[in-house]
């Protein structure tokens, strides 16, 4: 049985929660958990990160998510992947054809009782996908910015051209399994006789020795690597938001492709301004003679101050829009979200001796209805407590 915890417990869900409930969970738990926020603690943050990161990885899936909530881990812990172990479709074999269904339990050669196999060379094989976490300030992530990356990863050795073989050389075929990467066992049983194939431990399945390795990288035909990748930040992204480079993961074998590289974004908090989408909210704070008359005060936007009248009356909490004020809306050129103000009216602290006079003698003329809704409230309470 699996020791790993329940997906939906890991990203602090409930079962059968919502695609946007997955995607909002993941969210606050790559933050909270993030290495770069967890400095004190980064070994356990990134053993976490790579928890919430497969649950993500399952439960964002619609196909693998029904596999999950029938099956649970037993989906996919088994040797195809799918329910069982055997990649899902009828009965959990996948559709495919009794060739196909002995592959799964005997390497994929050989047979079973006479039935004929197939050996197969390994073909290319696709680089591995990288993921680089990225924290940006608020004005970077609302006008975009040219970043370049130091990212370790595994390139092709220059030397050998990825074969492993030095200068003047080149791999040989395996005398083992005669290049096929695949050597077969035959056992008689009582069913008869049982033929299975396996990697070949000689050239661990490439079909290819290499006599003198390639002084580089050591006969590995690759190595590691620090390269300096560019990459653009569109204006307008969002937190946890990626950005895909195409080549920029790990280096392929036998030929195959480079894996690609992401960028997941995470935003610095700024001491104004926060977001919802493409919309920018600020709290201006204004005193309460600027509410009661009204003015015209200088508001910062993030492209740069403005002027903003506030009415006569205004009261704390009131929110006013600037319009095309606020972040780049991604991947819509010319196009701006609006910034929203929100007033906060401040009380007078530390009066001097003139001024307490003169708000007490604002006060008698005023009685209680200084303000209409103040009036209303009182009312209401009278009617309460009339009983």
């Amino acid at each position: 049985m699996s020791e790993k915890r329940d997906y939906y417990e890991v990203l602090g869900l409930q079962k059968g929660a919502s695609e946007a409930e997955i995607k909002k969970a993941y969210r606050k738990m790559a933050i909270k958990y993030h290495p770069d926020r967890n400095r004190d603690n980064k070994e356990e943050a990134e053993a976490k990160m790579k928890e919430i990161n497969e649950a993500y990885d399952v439960l964002k899936d619609p196909q693998k998510k029904a596999q999950y909530d029938q099956f649970g881990h037993a989906a996919f812990d088994g040797p195809g992947g799918g329910a069982g172990g055997f990649g899902g479709g009828f009965g959990g074999f996948g559709g495919g054809d009794f060739g196909d269904i002995f592959e799964t339990f005997f390497g994929g050669g050989g047979g079973f009782g006479g039935f004929g196999g197939r050996s197969r060379r390994p073909g290319p094989e696709q680089g591995a996908d990288l993921r680089y976490d990225l924290e940006i300030t608020f004005e970077e992530a609302a006008f975009g910015k040219e970043v370049e990356l130091n990212i370790p990863r595994t390139e092709n050795c220059e030397k050998c051209h990825g074969t492993g073989a030095a200068e003047g050389t080149s791999p040989e075929e395996c005398p083992q399994c005669h290049g096929t990467g695949q050597v077969q066992t035959v056992r008689n049983t009582p069913l008869g006789r049982m033929m299975s194939t396996s990697t070949c431990g000689r050239c661990s399945g490439t079909g290819k020795i290499v006599k003198t390795p390639c002084k580089e990288c050591g006969g590995k035909g690759q190595k590691k690597v620090q390269r300096k990748i560019k990459v653009n930040i569109p204006a307008g992204i969002d937190e946890g938001q990626r950005i895909r480079v195409a080549g920029g993961g790990q280096a392929g074998k036998r030929g195959g492709a480079n894996g690609d590289l992401y960028v997941y974004i995470y935003i610095k908090r700024h001491e104004l301004f926060s977001r919802e989408g493409a919309d920018v909210m600020c709290e201006v704070p204004i005193s309460f003679v600027q509410a009661a008359l009204g003015d015209t005060i200088e508001v910062p936007t993030i492209h740069g101050k403005v002027e903003m009248k506030v009415a006569a009356g205004t009261q704390s909490g009131t929110i006013m829009r600037l319009r095309g004020k606020g972040i780049p809306i991604l991947r819509r050129s010319g196009s701006f979200g609006d910034q929203h103000v929100r007033i906060k009216v401040l009380t007078p602290q530390k009066l001097s001796d003139k001024q307490k006079e003169l708000l007490k003698e604002f006060g008698k003329i005023s009685g209680k209805k200084v303000n209409p809704e103040q009036d209303s409230f009182f009312n209401k309470m009278k009617k309460l407590f009339k009983n």
